[in-house]
């Protein structure tokens, strides 16, 4: 053994070659934490010294090559500024150096996922070799970042400044054919060969058929462009990539940049360029919040991984009561995920519809080369539309998503409890009404939860599981393994009106029609939330979820929240309700509706919209943006920090992303307590203060008053 750490080994395997080998001790993955980073330096001195190693191959101990850098160790790391990243990154790339520098060829057998700093070690390497089922590519841009262990450098040089600034600004995953095509890897080969042929290609090398210094040589030197070619390509990229990034996202645009700055320089340099632009997009809020949302994405799923293991019970065999556009939305996830359904309705009519949005789903994916038509028939006979109860005696899990009225899911919901088995959980979509109130009209309300599906469902990440006052552990544990299988994110939240998602939306719209009582333009007012990062303004975000549903669920949320959602004048979303304007379902809402060129619903500014609210709102005025925004987000910020104090949701990061997934909230922005984190909690509570006076739902609450109080922050 040449050497032998935590993270890597290096064997001799004979013929003068040597095998570095990704194994990192204790992890089902390898990523390049400081371990690793301090295990490649030794291991290329321990190389170097070796004196007897005339190449050298790398390959992974695990079915992954390496997932990229330990995101987990960012948060100290930037905490420092600028200077210290450089210097940290500077460090790094010593150890990558000094391996793409050893005085022998090297190989890189990819065996699975290589990503940020694993591709960017396969980058260090002569050749790569990737296996027709791996993937690689530099999604650093995801986080907030850029490649700064040599990506923007070797990449530049190797596959061309076009294809470099694609790779990175997209921050795509790229499939084997992909890489193959750009110049990324060197060869494809099935996944049992991929090890053999790193080793036939470096054994090609080391004879001299291959001339791996000119292949090296070429990464090391500048872009081979002149002057005036490099301007034409950086502008151009430059102009491509600010537009898809737009302004809330600065990463891709630094890193353009940076590429240009160290096109025309040898790779030292150029890294040199390369830290000094990581380290400035590391500092962004931008970075800070996309980050956060990683890690509280994977706080998500630990926290789903635990209330799986409080049940046993599998989910083989599920049915959904109404099958309308949600019901039919339900069944073909459930379907396309390989979970048998059966879709019940009382009218042939609903069947057919909810047998035509799945098969309207399915056919597009058909179209686009996702599935063969084959699999859209096994798909379709996955699920069963009846008009009857017949085969409810041997489901484990009804889906319950009729009409959004209590007396009649109430009803349903105790009729179907009489035709299944006494084990068989039941679950209601709904959205708004509590779960513990429903479960007053059933036998077993330990087997009741809700699971709240966001429209439409097969676009929607969120799945709300929702434990009511009797609940059981294993219902609840059930419900968040199918939602898994169905590959949506369950957060579980404790019962109350509008759970998590809904109870803090409504307070987001009270503040709009507040803002439009006081005379706030509401086409004024979209732009303002579009500009902050919100996909839709609150009235285009109305007219889509529907003004009918919208007004339903805010009185709902009136009555179980008096005292803040309650409001004592008539809004302008109730106007535009009581004149039939429902939004897109029906053409007409705070905008009117016309097909665009695709069939879509495009929305058209209606002067009608003014007069039919004129009766209720003030004389039109100018807001600055700032204020529309804050007069929006507190209620919304308010209503998460009550949900935290009541034990709604169980952590500030599951709250995130929840409005992330669930109604949009921008990722950029991290989410309501990562908005308060990076806003600081002090001034947070002072424009509380400031606009104190419109409600109680501006008010901060205790949670919040402690907080700044003790100078804490939701996350460290």
């Amino acid at each position: 053994m040449i050497y032998s750490g935590t993270a890597i080994t290096v064997a001799d395997i004979g013929d003068g070659i040597a095998e570095l080998k990704f194994d990192l001790a204790g992890e089902s993955v390898n990523k390049f934490n400081r371990t690793t980073l301090n295990d490649l330096a030794a291991a290329v001195a321990a190389i170097k010294a070796a004196g007897s190693v005339k190449g050298v191959v790398v390959t992974s101990g695990k079915p992954v090559f390496i997932v990229g850098a330990d995101i987990t160790e960012f948060g100290e790391l930037f905490s420092h500024g600028e200077d210290d990243i450089v210097g940290w990154v500077k460090q790094a790339n010593q150890a990558f150096v000094a391996f793409e520098d050893l005085p022998m060829p090297s190989v890189v057998a990819i065996n699975g996922i290589a990503l940020g700093g694993g591709f960017e070690m396969c980058l260090a390497c002569d050749y790569r070799v990737m296996s027709s089922a791996a993937k690689v590519g530099l999604p650093e841009v995801k986080l907030g970042l850029f490649p700064g262990f040599g990506g923007t450098v070797r990449l530049s040089r190797l596959i061309g400044v076009d294809n470099a600034v694609e790779w990175i600004a997209a921050g795509a995953e790229k499939r084997p054919a992909d890489a193959l095509k750009d110049g990324g890897v060197d060869a494809v080969v099935e996944p049992a060969k991929v090890r053999d042929a790193a080793i036939a290609l470096l054994k090609q090398a080391l004879a001299g058929k291959l001339d791996w210094q000119a292949r090296r040589r070429e990464k090391q030197a500048p872009v081979q462009l002149n002057m005036m070619e490099q301007m034409m390509a950086f502008n151009t990229a430059m102009a491509v990539v600010a537009g898809k990034a737009g302004p809330n996202y600065p990463a891709p645009k630094i890193a353009v940049q940076s590429m240009q700055s160290h096109a025309s320089l040898e790779r030292d340099a150029a890294l040199e360029v390369e830290a000094k632009g990581f380290a400035k997009a590391a500092v962004t809020p931008q970075a800070n919040a996309l980050i956060g949302l990683f890690l509280a994405d994977q706080a998500v799923k630990k926290a789903s991984k635990a209330h799986e293991g409080k049940g046993s019970k599998e989910i083989a065999q599920a049915a959904v009561l109404g099958a309308g556009i949600m019901g039919g939305g339900i069944a073909y996830q459930t379907a396309y995920k390989g979970t048998p359904i059966i879709m019940k309705d009382i009218r042939d009519a609903a069947l057919d519809l909810g047998m035509g949005e799945a098969t309207k789903l399915l056919s597009r994916q058909v179209e686009k080369g996702r599935m063969t038509p084959q699999e859209m028939g096994t798909t379709l006979s996955r699920i069963r539309p009846t008009l009857n109860y017949g085969d409810f005696g041997q489901v484990d899990i009804v889906i319950e998503a009729v009409v959004e009225n209590a007396k009649i899911k109430a009803s349903v919901l105790k009729e179907a409890e009489s035709l299944v088995r006494e084990d068989t959980i039941i679950a209601s979509n709904t959205s708004t009404i509590s779960i513990s109130l429903l479960a007053e009209s059933l036998s077993r309300p330990q087997n009741f939860v809700g699971m709240h599906f966001f429209n439409p469902v097969h676009m929607m990440p969120l799945v709300e599981v929702i434990r009511g006052k009797h609940s059981s552990d294993d219902a609840v544990a059930a419900t968040v393994k199918l939602a898994q299988k169905m590959g949506k994110t369950p957060i579980v939240v404790n019962d109350c009106p509008g759970f998590l998602v809904n109870r803090v939306l409504f307070p987001y719209f009270g503040g709009f029609d507040m803002l439009l009582r006081d005379g706030a333009d509401f086409q004024a007012i979209d732009k303002v939330m579009e500009k902050f990062g919100w996909p839709m303004g609150p009235a285009y975000l109305l007219d889509v979820v529907g003004i009918d549903t919208g007004v339903h669920a805010a009185s709902v949320m009136a009555d179980g929240f008096p005292d803040r959602m309650k409001p004592d004048y008539k809004s302008s979303t109730v106007v535009i309700f009581e004149n039939n304007r429902y939004g897109q379902k029906n053409g007409k809402g705070y905008y009117s509706y016309e097909p665009d060129k695709k069939g879509k619903p495009k929305k058209v500014a209606d002067p009608q919209t003014y007069e039919l609210i004129s009766s209720v709102v003030a004389a039109r005025r100018e807001f600055e943006a700032d204020e529309i925004i804050a007069r929006l987000m507190l209620p919304m910020v308010n209503e998460v920090a009550r949900c935290l104090e009541e034990g709604i949701v169980a952590s500030p990061a599951e709250a995130d992303m929840a409005l992330i997934m669930g109604i949009g909230f921008p990722p950029f922005r991290g989410g309501a307590c990562r908005y308060v984190d990076q806003m600081g909690i002090s001034k947070y509570v002072a424009l509380c203060d400031q606009y104190a006076t419109l409600g109680k739902a501006y008010e901060a609450p205790q949670l919040l008053r402690d907080m700044a109080k003790a100078n804490k922050k939701f996350f460290a």
